[in-house]
């Protein structure tokens, strides 16, 4: 046996990123150089331990929430609401510069809080918004990046599933980091509105407004519209968020009660049939169970980590570093931010949350506050390749119409730029992150 605790993590560590880079699934990385290392530091007695870890992980109440929410994700899709939303949206909006994009972001922001997920708006708003954008003349790039910036709103404004993997990981209710996400999730949407209301009025030619011939609706018709397409979404996202913030349900209870009303609203809008419902079964389970997958792993990562003695390592370093406590908290926030660079947050998580939670509790900043702010910054590894998923979501649905350097990209940047500026508004302000928890009813 190892007795070197740094040796071990240099060579739990090297094993992690060379599997990664040679292509190998982030779960069997985690779990293989795992039980390599984790035999040479313990021994033989490392493999019992490991499991019960895992079984420990999968009891978890809370996780089941992941199921429900990639669910009601998935029926919220399949219901058609995005696609209504949009076009009630559209009429409302189309007559301001930029007022396609302005749609993509709001619709988005209404998406995100109705279904917990990144790659269902983007892959939706890149089926049915890029089109139009690209038929009314709107710029190539500000359009991709305007449906990649509005998609990742999904993986913040609650329900959001990071969030729900997050908590337990950090020893934090997931019903305060979801009120703690709200604001900043819609200080981001304000961002990309405001960023996009400015350049299109400097530069009309990169956004014309909707023709006045496309917006003669009569009020009647608008009103139909709105009714018809955001109240039932608008109900979905109370049936989840309403019951957490007055305390009548946990998330958990919170997430069922969203699954069920999903599948209302898609009967609703005549969309529920035995193939729609069968489908979604189908796709919440590979879904819930690739999540699941490496979460279960990065468990048994992250305990092999601090069974060697990283845990001690690494917090014994962050403090001894002469950067001050506002030092090692920007540290921390690198860290979570070039960890987006090659790998999702469903790894990122479980791995870096249990390392840096100590480090946190000994700096005394506040666990919540912390929380939404190094989420935020994950946000950002929607957007920065080469992992960026959004940026393939895109490409994988426009096709040979939408370059991915010169356009997406090249589009994505600014709205990289306006995420490091909502991170900076929260870490300067951290009532944002607060204030709703604070008066949330327990």
């Amino acid at each position: 046996m190892i007795s070197s605790p740094e040796i071990l993590i240099i060579m739990l560590l090297a094993g992690l990123v060379a599997g990664l880079l040679m292509g190998f699934p982030v779960p069997f990385v985690m779990l293989g150089v795992s039980m390599v290392v984790g035999y040479l530091g313990v021994g033989s007695g490392f493999f019992p331990m490991m499991i019960l870890r895992v079984f420990e992980t999968m009891q978890n109440y809370i996780l089941i929430a992941i199921v429900l929410f990639v669910f009601m994700g998935i029926m919220l899709e399949k219901s058609g609401a995005a696609e209504r939303l949009f076009t009630s949206v559209h009429v409302l909006l189309g007559g301001l510069k930029g007022g396609l994009a302005l749609t993509v972001v709001v619709v988005c922001t209404v998406m995100a809080a109705a279904t917990g997920i990144m790659g269902a708006p983007v892959i939706i708003m890149g089926l049915f918004a890029l089109p139009e954008m690209i038929k009314r003349g709107y710029d190539k790039a500000l359009s991709s990046g305007t449906i990649c910036a509005g998609g990742t709103l999904g993986i913040l404004i609650p329900p959001s599933i990071m969030l729900v993997v997050y908590g337990p990981m950090a020893g934090i209710s997931v019903g305060k980091l979801f009120m703690g996400a709200v604001i900043p999730g819609l200080i981001l949407s304000a961002l990309y509105i405001i960023y996009i209301l400015a350049v299109c009025h400097v530069k009309p030619e990169l956004g014309p407004p909707l023709p006045p011939d496309r917006r003669r609706i009569s009020l009647k018709s608008k009103l139909m519209m709105i009714v018809t397409s955001l109240i039932p979404t608008v109900f979905l996202i109370l049936a989840v968020l309403g019951t957490i913030f007055f305390g009548v349900a946990a998330p958990t209870e919170a997430a069922a009660v969203g699954a069920f009303a999903s599948i209302l609203l898609a009967g609703a809008y005549r969309r529920l049939d035995w193939k729609t419902l069968k489908e979604a079964v189908y796709r919440t389970t590979v879904v819930s169970s690739m999540i699941l997958l490496i979460v279960a792993a990065a468990f048994v990562f992250t305990g092999t980590f601090m069974l060697v003695g990283g845990g001690d390592l690494v917090k014994d370093w962050l403090l001894g570093l002469p950067v001050g406590r506002w030092g090692v908290l920007m540290i921390m926030a690198l860290a979570f931010f070039v960890f987006g660079l090659f790998m999702e947050w469903v790894g990122i998580v479980p791995i870096l949350v249990p390392i840096f939670t100590p480090v946190i509790a000994a700096l005394g900043f506040d666990p919540l506050w912390t929380a939404i702010l190094f989420c935020v910054v994950m946000q950002t590894s929607f957007l920065t390749p080469p992992m960026a998923p959004a940026l393939f979501y895109i490409k994988g649905v426009a096709g040979d119409q939408i370059d991915f350097g010169s356009h997406i990209v090249r589009g994505a940047i600014p709205f990289i730029v306006l995420q490091i500026i909502g991170v900076i508004l929260i870490a300067l302000f951290p009532r944002l992150a607060l204030w709703l928890p604070a008066i949330m009813i327990r």
